[in-house]
């Protein structure tokens, strides 16, 4: 319980029933050592010492039940909080994986009037609409693998840190067809960079870099490395990062632990001289 990180504070009022119990036992001891022999004083002190640690046993008992109790709730708690977090994110990158395929749904309905207004001759008409198709394309056209969805999160956020001019290094190597989950990779992605451009913001704007690497190591191993630079300020506790918007553990990254082990794979977070490192280690069923 002492280690517990959502429980820990409650231990330091655990003073107050010890002290108070040392203080009634100094209080019971007679000024004369040879009251303490005689027989009647004996047995009252005897019965007044078991009796005193009779109810410390039981407040131990009913704190660690309480203790239980109010654990359970915090843990429900952050799970609801992970949960939302969670879904609003899903949802995020399905409206920009969305909205890159109607964009390119629409690409191909502008080709068509193109050639309509090509055969027509019509140069002035072809100039106009293409202004007003450029205009309305989504600045999330970038390519950098085969898989739509992987290469459509990795746009969203290539596109924020262009949009910041936050020096954004991506080398992706992955097929059009992956062998471990898609969403789950996707949603790795979204917590990694989504914490990389966090900590990209709270430095100087000649430390900022973000470099993302992804491959297909062989037909069921997928690698992950995400690497940024940050201000030197890491809350980390038993291995665990803890949130420096929020009080409890980092979100982002107990969602891409939880994931790797769901894809039977391993995670890894290193940080040394100003360099924060995160690897993710993802495995298929085949």
């Amino acid at each position: 319980m002492v280690e517990d990180e959502n429980l820990a504070q409650t231990w330091y009022v655990f003073w107050i029933l010890p002290v108070l119990v040392i203080g009634l036992n100094l209080a019971l001891i007679p000024k004369y050592n040879t009251i303490l022999h005689t027989q009647r004083f004996l047995r009252g002190y005897i019965v007044i010492v078991y009796a005193l640690l009779l109810i410390l046993a039981l407040f131990y008992s009913m704190f660690l039940m309480m203790a239980n109790i109010l654990n359970k709730n915090k843990k429900l708690q952050q799970e609801n909080l992970f949960l939302s977090v969670q879904q609003e994110r899903y949802e995020n990158l399905r409206s920009a994986i969305e909205e890159a395929r109607q964009a390119r749904h629409d690409i191909r309905h502008h080709f068509l009037q193109l050639s309509a207004m090509a055969k027509d001759g019509d140069l002035e008409k072809i100039k106009e609409y293409l202004q007003n198709a450029m205009d309305k394309i989504p600045t999330l056209d970038y390519h950098f693998c085969e898989n739509h969805s992987v290469d459509n999160v990795i746009g969203y956020y290539y596109a924020l840190a262009q949009k910041e001019e936050i020096p954004f290094d991506a080398r992706v190597d992955l097929p059009k067809e992956l062998s471990v989950d898609e969403m789950d990779l996707c949603l790795i992605l979204s917590n990694l960079l989504e914490n990389a451009l966090e900590a990209s913001r709270k430095t100087t704007a000649a430390q900022q870099q973000i470099s993302l690497e992804i491959y297909q190591h062989s037909a069921s191993i997928l690698l992950i490395r995400v690497e940024n630079n940050f201000d030197g300020t890491i809350k980390e506790k038993n291995h665990l990062f803890h949130s420096t918007k929020r009080k409890g553990l980092g979100i982002g990254t107990q969602s891409v632990r939880r994931m790797a082990e769901k894809n039977d794979g391993s995670c890894n977070f290193t940080y040394e001289d100003g360099v924060f490192t995160a690897k993710v280690m993802l495995r298929a069923d085949l």
